[in-house]
């Protein structure tokens, strides 16, 4: 079985979490996708580069994820969502290359 890259399952999660908190009006049921595509993503960074790079993106994680609310104020809730998982991509991308 082909497995989905940490990069995409971790700006999926942050782009998923949203929409279903949005979609369902459920915030917390937003926040078990957010937190469920994050797990995913924290295990296979910590497989594939080790358990201080799992650490420093999983903290990224947060930080795109909280960095979303105060950006949204400014350029709107969809927008703000799209730039921040384009964020995390990059670096999740960009310290997988470096570990692989």
């Amino acid at each position: 079985m082909a497995r989905v890259p940490a990069t995409v399952v971790a700006a999926s999660g942050l782009v998923g979490g949203y929409a279903v908190a949005r979609w369902t009006k459920k915030r917390p049921l937003g926040g078990v996708a957010l937190a469920a595509a994050g797990a995913v993503a924290a295990r296979e960074w910590k497989q594939r580069s080790g358990g201080a790079a799992a650490a420093g993106l999983t903290a990224a994680y947060v930080a795109a994820f909280a960095g979303s609310h105060p950006l949204a104020k400014k350029v709107g809730a969809w927008p703000a969502v799209f730039s921040v998982a384009g964020g995390m991509a990059a670096v999740s991308w960009a310290v997988g290359r470096k570990s692989g």
